[in-house]
Order: structure tokens, then C-alpha cells, then sequence
């Protein structure tokens, strides 16, 4: 069996990191019992009362029963435990972004090649979204022919209020752009068939919230145009931190996919004046246009990741695509900084 250990209990993302790696059959060995908000760490106590907190995170690194370690620490901060506990000889899987600048990615890669242990990367927004898992399903069915351009969308709630201090520090967020338009950036490639890309444009900017002192620093909308390396696919993302108040959920998450031979638009979180519940999917393609209910769609993530610690696989994932998503995403950063100071 394979167990696992949590150094890093810093944001909500770590709720589903842990309850996917339990439902595909792994053990948890414990987690650090320390966090920059106490208000996650009361939710992981409360979801998962059968697990055992542990006041030294040496516990778990020096354990040699821990195959992986879990971490949705600070941003900032997730690199350097992985290549802490890789070099433990352990596997790692990390929440999004899973590292905050360029030094870091180069760390972590190197990490992976001196030690051979596996460094991944949950995009939550595909991994854990059964209307994507359709939206694959059908595009490797042939549904709408060859992907010309993914249209991504992922406005958020910014809750200001609850948000640690680290939330609104550049030097620990990463930027909008690393942060958040990581996983756009992610089922671009996935989408398309690409396995590299370039950026054409990426801008970010700060305007505001009325009621809420965000610093100037804090980046609250972003966007970035991809062109792949590898087809004609082009892409555009647009992040923000502006879902309204109003929406029943913490962001109206929107993809649109063009195809050849039709398109489809996913709807993942909610459709806002009609159907109920979460991951839409219209298709419109020669036959028509149609709705699919994807909720029953089967995620596969975590059973594959599993196994990959297990069997020393990639299928879940493979550091080729993981470190390409962080790279462009450090790209598209730069390139919008470079661009704010002309």
C-alpha cells in the first residue's frame, strides 16, 4: 500500500489532495500540525479526524514506510519542501503553483534528476473536473476534429476577509499568472495535443476592490495568448479575482474548444440561469448541438498517481508536461512584468 505524508496544510487545495489520495486506496501516515491559516488546519482536522497530526515534519521525511509527501504550503514555499523530500527519497505531489519563480523550477528539476523520484503537479481545474475528463474524451473520439484555440476562463472569489497575509504578497502568491492561469495554461497543451508552446502576449493588472485595501502589488486580473510550437493551435486565458458576490459558487470556471468540425463549451461549475448542479458540457457539432451531464464522468488522477509511485510510471502525468506547464507560466509572468514597466 502506498502511504503518504501532508508537510504544508496552507490552503483548502489540500482538503481534495488528501481525500483523492485516500479514495484510490492510499494510507496517510500523518500530517505537520502547523499552517499560516488556522482555519484550514481546523478543516483538515475536522474532514479527516482519523488522521494523526505531527508536530515536527521530520517525522515524516525521516519515515521510511512514507512513499510521497503531500504539500499545499505556501506557494513560495512548495518547492523547497519537495526537493526536501525528494532528497528523503520520497515522490511528491503538490498543490498548484508548484513553484513561484524560476529558480525554484530549476531546483526542483534538479532535484528530480540527482535523486529519480517523481515531482507532481495538481491542476485541479482538470484533474478533479469530470466535464474536462469528458471534453478529452470526446476530442480523442474525434467529436469536433482537430482543436484549433481553448478559450479558458477562471474568475474567483476573493473573500478577502479569510485570506492569510501571505494571500496578497507577490513574493509568496507567485503572481496571477503563476498562481491561477497555470491551469489554463495546462489543458491548453493537454487539449491541443502540444507538448510546447510560446506566448505571445500576457498582461496583469491591479485594479482594486471597492471595500477591501488590496495592496498595489496584488495582481487581481490577468491574460495570456499561447501560440503551440508543435500545431496550429492557438489559446487565451483570463483570470481574475472578481467573481461577484452574488454566484453560488466561488467562480463561474469557463472553457470553450474549437474544433474543425465543432466546438464545446464547458461550463464547469454551475450554468447560471439553468440547469442545476456542476460540469456542463455543450457539444455542437454536424449532428446538432446537445447537452451532456458529465458529473458521473469518472477522475482518474489520483488511482493513476497511485500507481505511478507504485510501478515508477508516468501516467498521470509526466515531469515533461509538468515542468513545460510551470515554465510557460513563468514566462507568461515575466513577460506581462516586462510590460507593465515599459
Amino acid at each position: 500500500m502506498i502511504r503518504f505524508g501532508v508537510i504544508g496544510v496552507d490552503h483548502r487545495h489540500i482538503y481534495h489532495l488528501i481525500d483523492g489520495l485516500l479514495q484510490a486506496g492510499a494510507q496517510c501516515a500523518g500530517y505537520l500540525a502547523s499552517a499560516s491559516d488556522a482555519k484550514v488546519l481546523e478543516g483538515v482536522r475536522s474532514r479527516f479526524p482519523q488522521l494523526r497530526g505531527v508536530e515536527d515534519a521530520a517525522v515524516l521525511l525521516e519515515d521510511p514506510s512514507i512513499d510521497l509527501i503531500v504539500t499545499a504550503a505556501i506557494p513560495s514555499q512548495r518547492a523547497g519542501i519537495a526537493v526536501q523530500a525528494m532528497r528523503h527519497g520520497k515522490d511528491v505531489l503538490a498543490d498548484k503553483p508548484g513553484v513561484t519563480d524560476r529558480a525554484q523550477l530549476q531546483q526542483v528539476q534538479a532535484a528530480v534528476r540527482e535523486t529519480g523520484r517523481r515531482f507532481a503537479i495538481c491542476f485541479s481545474e482538470r484533474m478533479i473536473v469530470p466535464c474536462v475528463a469528458t471534453a478529452r474524451r470526446l476530442i480523442a473520439q474525434g467529436a469536433i476534429g482537430d482543436v484549433v484555440q481553448t478559450l479558458g476562463m477562471g474568475p474567483h472569489r476573493l473573500n478577502a476577509a479569510i485570506r492569510p497575509d501571505w494571500f496578497f504578497d507577490i513574493s509568496t502568491y507567485g503572481g496571477i499568472l503563476v498562481d491561477i492561469a497555470s491551469h489554463q495554461i495546462d489543458q491548453f497543451l493537454v487539449l491541443t495535443g502540444s507538448s510546447d508552446a510560446e506566448i505571445v502576449h500576457a498582461a496583469v493588472g491591479h485594479v482594486g476592490h471597492a471595500g477591501h485595501a488590496t495592496p498595489p502589488s496584488f495582481q487581481d486580473f490577468g491574460e495570456v495568448a499561447l501560440r503551440s510550437r508543435t500545431n496550429a493551435a492557438r489559446g487565451y486565458v483570463r483570470v481574475d479575482w472578481f467573481t461577484p458576490e452574488g454566484l453560488p459558487t466561488w467562480g463561474d470556471g469557463r472553457l470553450f474548444i474549437t474544433g474543425t468540425e465543432g466546438s464545446i463549451e464547458l461550463r464547469k461549475y454551475l450554468d447560471i440561469e439553468g440547469r442545476s448542479g456542476t460540469d456542463h458540457l455543450f457539444l455542437c457539432d454536424r449532428q446538432g448541438t446537445r447537452h451532456i451531464d458529465c458529473r458521473d464522468e469518472p477522475i482518474t488522477f489520483f488511482q493513476e498517481l497511485v500507481a505511478d509511485v507504485r510501478d515508477r510510471t508516468e501516467t498521470a502525468l509526466s515531469h515533461e508536461h509538468v515542468f513545460k506547464v510551470c515554465s510557460l507560466a513563468l514566462d507568461a509572468d515575466e513577460r506581462a512584468r516586462q510590460g507593465a514597466a515599459r
